[in-house]
């Protein structure tokens, strides 16, 4: 490999001829010592890249799904020049992802550097072929187009096979590329270069084909002029001036339409004024240093307008720009395969595009069901359609319910195959088979990670449907029954669903007989109340009166078995309740006279400073009472509280686990809009791409457990939520998410009392202290005394003279409070503005005042 070489060969330093004779011996020796030195050096680098080399190829056989691998371990290859390997790198990574436009241009490179002789143009032609289906790229098609001009022998000598070639691989390259607004121009340049060299080469003597050939090119400057392209004036004056050449009168230095035909001129206009409509879009998609979401809903309402024109190959050409530049984003895969389907659906175009999904995408599996049914739609071959099938299996998806579509989706093909079948009994039973098979594989896949839901119970039921009505087998339809009852037994609906079937058939003993086998099993809720009360109702419907008198009585003693049951459960929950409300109080109880006990052996000045204290930390954290009570008793708060506070129920999912759970509402994302299918994976998963998720909250209703559609989620740091409610207005699930940032603040509005009370800080604590102890005393006074009007009792425990605080003037700080402004007072005024003045004390000091 040339390039290769080029690449890896280093510098060696020349030796210097101009020394003196003297000095010979030593530049030998220096020589002699950079040589060795050199040598050295790439013997260490060969054994460093032997050694990357061969860990690369481990993680790749491990795991031959990771792309930065294949890409590291293309690159690494390349820098050593083994190129057997190297080939055998790129083959294995393209059998699984598509090769960027970059990726494929330098391996061509890298063959057409080794080969270029004839025996070698089919197998680059190849490449060139693999490279332009994978990605929408100018620059690779203008490649493949030079590249047939100069090596293809019949191109390049002009015969009229090498014109015939070219000109179709030209045509192809219009239609992949030539509607492309920015680059497409390049394209239609390269066909008329080509086409004005096969003008230089007719004898001017033949008038006819010179003039045929004229028009040939003429035809190409209007199919040009007549397309929105970014650079349609410079093309305009590129045709006024191949025209003055013809000998047409035109001003070739302006770009007015005059001495036009007035039907270029109309198209022409026509194509400027589709090109102004489109430039702001231009200009939004082409600003690379935009964060990689904003320019694709740049992309996305750039669609949405063309399609809003209607112009099918414009909007597919859109749709190829974009997945060029965002390749594994899901929502615009979706979105384009939903459009060709709505729009060509037969067409192998859109199997194509199927392909490339499922290459790009493989793990989204609505895409595998689409592919599916496309195939279906056209016609395709049974193997075609096992192959597709056996390949997204081998996918890794992000629920099991994705693989059960996807088996589901097999088997409705291979029904409606069956159903239209018209040949003879052979193909009938093998195709039946086929389903079979197909049903079981699913069971034995699905069934640890789906039993007991409802998808897997309908798999089923659609299993035995099919056994009795295009398998023609009664028993195998309750052979698949029986196997759900193994595994699936505690749910009600299976056994529901059995008896169904066999109602329907008119199988009255069989119905009557799964009866006596389930009615007497405990199923959640109230199942085991319905399967009885449901035994009645079918012998009411269909059996004879014995057999309702046998069902009643075999039934009663189960209702009033199940009766008692939920009478002593809520007995027993009754009083589990109150025995925790008892305690509870005892608690409180017990807590508050061991707080009264330690204030009352402790001197004043100590109860106040302790007062302060407490008041302090109330004021700072807003936690109060309950603070202070988790450090009497060492213990640690409760995690709720730590929670969100919320008059509904949320279900919480830490993303970490081992740790209990940490909510800051500073960094958390409310989410909503959402889907009520729409689960924590779901979420995790639409997140990823901004990282930094901590905790995932899904607001449920309280009455019946499903989601409400809204939730919280909360990130690391301010960067990553950022980052999230960027992501506001994108699809999830089908629905358009509203994302903002969580407002605690704001969500608490309504508890303005509540919040303004710790604001207020000290004296309302105090006041509460106040309040408690004089209700402690008024309750110790009245004992024994029976009871007596509530106003008696307020004015017998107001009492104007002693320590009494309770009317201190309002401009008197509450104990406790600390002015920060204020300078620091003496050691004696402090000690005696730190007692409460009595009312005593009080009265003198305004009489001395007076005085």
């Amino acid at each position: 490999m040339a390039e290769t070489e080029t690449l890896d060969s280093s510098s060696h330093p020349t030796e210097n001829e101009d020394h003196d004779m003297p000095d010979a011996d030593k530049s030998a020796k220096d020589s002699g010592s950079d040589s060795d030195s050199q040598s050295s050096s790439d013997s260490e680098d060969d054994a460093q890249q032997n050694e990357q080399i061969q860990a690369l190829q481990n993680e790749l056989l491990n795991n031959p799904s990771n792309y930065d691998t294949h890409v590291q371990y293309i690159k690494t290859l390349r820098k050593q020049g083994d190129i057997e390997k190297l080939r055998q790198a790129r083959e294995a990574m393209s059998a699984i992802f598509p090769l960027s436009p970059e990726m494929w241009q330098e391996w061509i490179k890298d063959e057409t550097s080794l080969s270029s002789g004839p025996d070698a143009l089919p197998a680059i032609e190849k490449l060139f072929e693999r490279g332009v289906s994978d990605y929408l790229s100018v620059a690779l098609w203008s490649d493949y187009l030079s590249f047939i001009q100069e090596h293809d022998q019949s191109v390049s000598t002009l015969s009229a096979a090498g014109i015939s070639k070219a000109r179709n691989l030209f045509e192809r390259a219009l239609v992949a590329t030539g509607l492309h607004v920015a680059e497409g121009s390049r394209i239609w340049e390269l066909y008329r270069e080509f086409e004005q060299a096969i003008f230089l080469t007719i004898d001017e003597t033949d008038a006819d084909s010179r003039e045929k050939h004229v028009q040939r090119i003429r035809n190409l400057f209007h199919r040009q002029l007549s397309v929105p392209l970014a650079d349609l004036s410079s093309t305009l004056l590129a045709y006024k001036a191949w025209e003055a050449e013809q000998g047409a009168n035109l001003d070739v230095d302006s770009s007015n339409l005059d001495g036009l035909s007035p039907h270029l001129a109309s198209l022409y206009q026509k194509a400027l004024d589709m090109m102004n409509a489109r430039t702001h879009h231009e200009n939004q998609i082409s600003r690379k240093v935009e964060p990689e979401s904003e320019r694709l809903q740049h992309f996305m309402a750039y669609l949405k307008f063309e399609q809003s024109l209607g112009d099918p190959a414009r909007i597919q050409i859109l749709y190829e720009r974009a997945i060029t530049e965002f390749p594994i984003s899901s929502e615009l895969w979706l979105d384009y395969t939903n459009y060709m389907d709505r729009t060509l659906k037969t067409s192998s175009l859109v199997r194509d595009i199927y392909k490339k999904a499922t290459r790009n995408c493989p793990w989204v599996g609505e895409l595998w069901v689409r592919y599916l049914l496309s195939l279906e739609r056209g016609h395709a071959s049974e193997d075609e359609l096992s192959a597709v099938f056996e390949k997204s299996l081998q996918c890794t998806f992000s629920s099991f319910e994705e693989y059960l579509d996807i088996f589901l989706t097999r088997v409705d093909g291979l029904r409606r195959r069956l159903s239209s079948l018209t040949s003879g009994a052979e193909n009938c039973s093998l195709d039946y088979i086929t389903i079979r098979e197909t049903f079981q594989r699913a069971s034995d896949y699905l069934s640890p990670h789906l039993k007991n839901t409802e998808s897997f119970l309908r798999m089923y039921r659609y299993w035995a449907l099919l056994e009795s009505t295009l398998g023609k087998d009664l028993v195998a339809a309750r052979g698949v029954w029986e196997s759900l009852l193994k595994i699936s037994g505690s749910m009600l609906e299976a056994w529901q669903g059995y008896i169904a079937m066999e109602t329907e058939m008119g199988n009255i003993n069989e119905a009557r007989s799964l009866f006596k086998r389930c009615y007497s099993k405990r199923f959640p809720g109230t199942g085991s109340e319905d399967i009885c009360n449901s035994w009645i109702r079918f012998e009411r419907e269909y059996g004879a009166l014995d057999d309702f008198d046998l069902a009643v009585k075999k039934v009663t003693p189960r209702l009033e078995e199940l009766q008692l049951f939920k009478l002593h459960e809520a007995k027993n929950a009754g009083v589990s309740v109150d025995d925790r409300d008892n305690s509870s109080r005892k608690n409180v109880r017990e807590k508050r006279k061991s707080v009264s006990n330690l204030n009352e052996e402790q001197s004043p000045a100590k109860r106040h400073k302790d007062k302060a204290k407490n008041v302090k930390i109330t004021s700072e954290d807003g936690k109060g009472q309950a603070k202070d009570t988790a450090k009497v008793n060492n213990t640690k708060p409760d995690i709720a509280a730590s929670k969100p506070a919320s008059g509904s129920k949320k279900e919480n999912k830490e993303v970490s686990s081992g740790k209990p759970p940490q909510y800051n509402d500073q960094c958390t994302a409310f989410v909503s809009n959402l889907n009520l299918k729409a689960n924590y994976d779901d979420l995790r998963r639409f997140f990823s791409d901004v990282g930094g998720v901590v905790a995932i909250r899904i607001l449920t209703d309280k009455f019946i457990g499903k989601s409400r559609g809204l939730a919280y989620v909360d990130f690391s740091d301010d960067e990553h939520l950022a980052a999230a409610v960027a992501k506001n207005k994108q699809t999830l699930l089908g629905k358009r998410l509203s994302i903002a940032k969580s407002d605690p603040k704001g969500r608490k509005k309504g508890g303005a009392a509540h919040g303004s009370s710790s604001k207020q800080g000290d004296g309302a604590d105090q006041t509460t202290e106040n309040s408690k102890s004089g209700a402690k005393d008024s309750a110790e006074d009245s004992k024994g005394k029976g009871p007596q009007p509530s106003s008696h009792q307020r004015a017998s425990n107001i009492q104007l003279k002693g320590k009494n605080t309770f009317a201190m003037p309002r401009a008197v700080r509450p104990l406790g409070w600390v002015d920060k402004d204020k300078p620091k007072p003496k050691e004696s005024d402090s000690v005696e503005d730190e007692n409460p003045k009595s009312n005593d004390e009080f009265r003198k000091m305004f009489i001395k005042s007076s005085s």
